[in-house]
């Protein structure tokens, strides 16, 4: 898939979803594209050994990922392929509490932030995947999770 960087140029990453997620993922992504909606990075989590605080550190967009779901037993919607998280450091998951585990992402706990690649409430981002049927994590109560979006929530 081809996005718009943080420098301002074309790249080339992957994505894996589920197959039932294809048309609302190309659809929403196209839309980031024109856009020149800023993603820093698009690579599989197997250039992280499927570590997901490893992506997440290194500010990875991603998808499929077979784990449970945060501080939980049960798999998580990238298990299936239907859940992605754009932008990680700028969109960071938060807890309850406020804190989050990623120290990169300080700056970005609070919302709303004015900067490239972070998604705020009510923005067109958010807009583009409610319009494909898909639930934003900055809206659960909570934490918050605002990198995420998947289809059918958590």
């Amino acid at each position: 898939m081809t996005y718009w960087g943080f420098d301002d140029k074309p790249h080339t990453g992957e994505l894996v979803v589920n197959k039932t997620a294809t048309d609302d993922i190309v659809s929403v992504f196209h839309r980031l594209y024109d856009w020149r909606w800023p993603i820093y990075k698009m690579r599989l989590v197997d250039a992280y050994k499927a570590d997901d605080f490893a992506s997440i550190d290194a500010d990875n967009t991603s998808a499929f990922n077979c784990r449970p779901a945060e501080g939980s037993s049960s798999w998580s919607k990238h298990a299936y392929g239907l859940a992605v998280d754009i932008n990680p450091r700028e969109n960071p998951y938060i807890y309850a509490n406020g804190t989050g585990s990623h120290k990169n992402a300080r700056e970005f706990f609070k919302r709303p932030v004015r900067a490239p690649g972070v998604i705020n409430p009510g923005d067109r981002v958010v807009k583009a995947f409610q319009q494909r049927g898909w639930e934003w994590g900055g809206y659960w109560s909570g934490i918050k999770d605002y990198q995420h979006f998947s289809k059918g929530g958590n």
